[in-house]
């Protein structure tokens, strides 16, 4: 899954990397090193500009754009935004099919750039708890998961608008417009600098999820609202090369929403003490 991850990439750097047409400086957001869900986030994504954006000269079709989303999908037919909470993840294997995601994954694709995510390292009883859908224990020893270049992770993702009816049309809360990470499972090949020493081996040993990572070359298909076909959009959804993502241990302390700060990514020679690995 994808529950906490890091972004502290500059805007203008974020501009650059993904080739943004259009975006807000006044609306950017501050290096976050802790994001939680329901916190706002940068997103990558194509539509045509509407209002003041586009100016006098409106540009012929969609728009690469970067904006700022609340993370927590809320569906447009939900009677309220409750559910954002509990969707921040949307599986691969079911995201063509599922009534909350299936519009969104046909129409409405984005891309959520990281610098790397959180996950806790869980034991193997542990881990089948999950997996049956049963409550787990406390997690144990965070890691941070980052691509092995130091490049950008570009997380595959959906959003979707949703009018809150109790508001005037023009109240500037009456559209949420929320987002999503799409999850696979977790690869088994080894990480990158493995050497079979202590610790996980393969994301797979860290937790069965993991977020959907998209390479460049797989950016503009993704991006491109005019793709609406199921099968061929369902094609971009394979996992990145083996080898290409990092683990290593950081503090406990990004257990803690309320910790932000660049020292929760710094890697530890090992687990703390009285954690697992």
């Amino acid at each position: 899954m994808c529950g906490r991850y890091a972004a502290s990439r500059r805007p203008e750097d974020l501009v650059g990397t993904f080739g943004v047409q259009q975006w807000e400086p006044a609306e950017t957001l501050a290096p976050s090193w802790n994001v939680a869900p329901t916190d706002r986030v940068h997103v990558v994504l194509e539509r045509p500009l509407k209002g003041a954006a586009a100016g006098a000269a409106v540009p012929d079709g969609p728009v690469r754009q970067l904006r700022t989303l609340k993370w927590g999908l809320v569906p447009s037919w939900s009677k309220s935004p409750e559910a954002a909470a509990k969707m921040i993840n949307a599986r691969a294997e079911t995201v063509h099919e599922k009534p909350s995601f299936r519009q969104a994954f046909a129409t409405r694709r984005c891309l959520l750039p990281g610098d790397g995510y959180f996950e806790w390292v869980t034991d193997a009883a542990e881990r089948q708890l999950e997996e049956q859908g049963r409550k787990k224990r406390p997690r144990k020893q965070p890691y941070f998961v980052t691509p092995a270049d130091g490049s950008v992770m570009a997380m595959a993702g959906l959003y979707e608008f949703w009018r809150d009816r109790t508001l005037p049309g023009d109240h500037p809360l009456a559209w949420w417009v929320t987002c999503t990470v799409v999850t696979t499972e977790a690869e088994t090949t080894p990480l990158a600098g493995a050497a079979g020493d202590e610790g996980p081996q393969s994301l797979a040993e860290i937790h069965p999820r993991m977020p959907l990572v998209l390479t460049p070359d797989r950016w503009d298909a993704w991006l491109d609202p005019s793709r609406t076909d199921p099968d061929e959009i369902r094609a971009l959804l394979a996992p990145p090369p083996a080898g290409m993502m990092r683990a290593y241990p950081v503090p406990t302390g990004v257990s803690n929403v309320r910790n932000n700060g660049p020292e929760l990514v710094a890697e530890l020679d090992g687990p703390e003490a009285g954690t697992l690995f």
